[in-house]
C-alpha cells in the first residue's frame, strides 16, 4: 500500500534559493564519481599502483564491498536517528568532513606502491566512501520538504544533471590542465601539466583527490546557507531509543508493505548492479582495451553529457509516461550496455572479429559508454520519487536510510562478486559479468511496485 506524501504545505515549499542550494550537494558530490569512483583515481590504483590491472580490480572490488557493508548496516539507523531528532545538516557536515580527509589522501597514494601503501590508498578509498555516501542519505532526505510530489521528479532529475556537469567540467579540467598522457607527458590539450605536476610521479592522476576535496568544500556551503533544515523534535538522548524502537518497528513490519518492500528489494540489486559499472568501467577499457587516461577522459566526458541528458529527460517523462516506466526503461537499456562492454576486446565487436586497425572495438565502447550514461542518469533521478510514492512524509529519513541499505545492503556483491569471479578467472572481461545478473534480478523484482506517476 502506498503511503500518502501529503505534508503541511509549509514543509512542502521552500524558496528559489533554498532548492537551488539543495541540487548543489549533487553538483559538490558528483566529482568523487567521476574522477575518483570511475575515470581517474580507479584506473591510476589499477594499473600503476597494483602490480597488475587484474589485481588492481580485484583488490578495487574487495575495498569498495567493504565499504559497501558498513554503509548497509548503519545507514538506516542514522536515517531513523535523523528522524528521531529532526535537523540533517549537521550530520551532512560530520560526514562531509570524512569524506574531504579521506579523498585528500588520496594524494599521497604514489605509483608502484607497497603493500602498505596499497592498504593506505584502500583504506583512504572507503573512508571517502562512507562520508560522501552518507552526507547522500541525509541529503536525500531533505528532498520531499523542499517541493509537492508533483514537482519531484524534475527536482531529482535537475538535480542529477547539475551533479554530472559539475562532474563533467572538473574531468574536463582534469584532462585538460592535470592528467597526462603516458607517451607525451603532455595534457588533453597539449601542454605541460599546471601547478608543476610531475608526469612521471603520475600527479596528475592523484591530483583528482585533492581537487575533488576542494570542489565539494567550495559548492557544498549553498545547502548550509539557503536550504531550510527540519526543527529540532527531542535530544539525542531520548532520540536514539526511540529512533532504534521505530526503525526495528519498521524492519518487522516492512514485508507486509508489498509495494515498498518490493522496491527496496529491486533497488538493491539494480543499483548495486549500476555501481558496479561506475566503479569498474574505467579499470576494465584500461585493462582490457589498454586505453590511456585521455582516452578515459573522452569516454568520461561522452558518458557524463549522456548522463545530462538522461538526467532532464528522466525528470521532465516522470509526470508524462510514469516514474516506474522510466526505471524500468533505464535497466533494460544497461543490461544491452553491459551486454556490449563485455563482448567487446581488441579487434572484436560482439564476439566477432574485426579488422584491429579499425578501431571499432573503441567506437562500440564509447557508445556503450553514452548509453549508461544517459540511462543511469534517468534511472537514479527517477528512483528517488519512486521511493517518495512508498514512504511516508514523515518518516524520510528513514526511507531514506533504508534506501541506502537496499542500496548498500549487497553493495559488497557487485564488488566482491566481480574481484571473485576476476580472481577466479583471471580475466577482467568475465569478471564483469555479474552485473548482468544483478540487473535481471532487479528488474524481475520490480514488478509488483506501485507508482502514483
Amino acid at each position: 500500500m502506498l503511503k500518502s506524501a501529503k505534508a503541511p504545505e509549509a514543509d512542502r515549499r521552500s524558496s528559489r534559493k533554498g532548492i537551488w542550494g539543495w541540487m548543489f550537494f549533487d553538483w559538490a558530490a558528483q566529482p568523487f564519481h567521476t574522477l575518483i569512483i570511475t575515470f581517474i583515481f580507479a584506473p591510476y590504483f589499477a594499473s600503476h599502483v597494483a602490480p597488475d590491472a587484474v589485481k588492481g580490480q580485484e583488490w578495487w572490488g574487495y575495498a569498495a564491498g567493504a565499504g559497501g557493508l558498513l554503509i548497509a548496516l548503519l545507514s538506516p539507523v542514522l536515517g531513523a536517528l535523523s528522524d528521531a531528532t529532526g535537523p540533517r545538516k549537521p550530520w551532512i557536515f560530520g560526514f562531509s568532513v570524512v569524506a574531504v580527509a579521506g579523498v585528500w589522501a588520496l594524494w599521497y597514494v604514489t605509483p608502484q606502491a607497497n603493500a602498505g601503501m596499497i592498504l593506505f590508498a584502500l583504506g583512504a578509498f572507503v573512508i571517502a566512501l562512507i562520508g560522501f555516501e552518507f552526507a547522500a542519505v541525509f541529503n536525500n532526505a531533505m528532498m520531499p520538504g523542499l517541493v509537492g510530489r508533483e514537482k519531484l521528479g524534475a527536482l531529482s532529475g535537475n538535480a542529477w544533471a547539475l551533479g554530472y556537469v559539475g562532474g563533467l567540467i572538473c574531468l574536463i579540467a582534469m584532462l585538460a590542465l592535470m592528467s597526462t598522457s603516458p607517451q607525451t607527458g603532455k595534457t588533453l590539450i597539449g601542454v605541460d601539466p599546471i601547478l608543476g605536476l610531475d608526469p612521471a610521479a603520475q600527479e596528475g592522476d592523484r591530483a583528482s583527490g585533492p581537487i575533488t576535496a576542494i570542489w565539494y568544500v567550495i559548492f557544498v556551503i549553498p545547502l548550509f546557507l539557503f536550504t531550510p533544515d527540519t526543527g529540532r523534535r527531542e535530544k539525542i538522548a531520548g532520540a536514539v531509543q526511540r529512533g532504534l524502537r521505530e526503525l526495528g518497528h519498521t524492519l518487522r513490519t516492512l514485508p507486509k508493505q508489498r509495494s515498498l518492500f518490493s522496491f527496496l528489494l529491486a533497488s538493491m540489486f539494480y543499483r548495486d548492479a549500476l555501481n558496479g559499472l561506475y566503479t569498474f568501467g574505467g579499470i576494465y577499457a584500461r585493462g582490457v582495451l589498454g586505453w590511456s587516461t585521455i582516452q578515459l577522459g573522452v569516454f568520461g566526458i561522452l558518458a557524463s553529457a549522456a548522463g545530462i541528458l538522461g538526467c532532464v529527460a528522466g525528470g521532465w517523462a516522470d509526470r508524462r509516461i510514469g516514474t516506474k516506466r522510466i526505471v524500468v526503461a533505464s535497466i533494460l537499456a544497461l543490461i544491452v550496455a553491459c551486454a556490449l562492454i563485455i563482448s567487446t576486446a581488441p579487434g572484436e565487436v560482439l564476439f566477432t572479429a574485426v579488422a584491429a586497425e579499425s578501431g571499432l572495438p573503441n567506437f562500440v565502447f564509447y557508445g556503450a559508454g553514452c548509453l549508461i550514461g544517459a540511462a543511469g542518469g534517468a534511472l537514479q533521478a527517477a528512483s528517488r520519487p519512486l521511493l517518495v510514492d512508498q514512504a511516508s512524509p514523515d518518516r524520510m529519513g528513514e526511507a531514506f536510510g533504508l534506501y541506502a541499505l537496499s542500496g548498500r545492503a549487497t553493495a559488497f556483491l557487485a564488488p566482491w562478486s566481480i574481484g571473485i569471479v576476476t580472481g577466479l578467472f583471471a580475466s577482467q572481461r568475465i569478471g564483469i559479468t555479474p552485473v548482468l545478473v544483478l540487473f535481471a534480478i532487479g528488474l524481475l523484482l520490480l514488478i509488483p511496485v506501485k507508482s502514483r506517476t
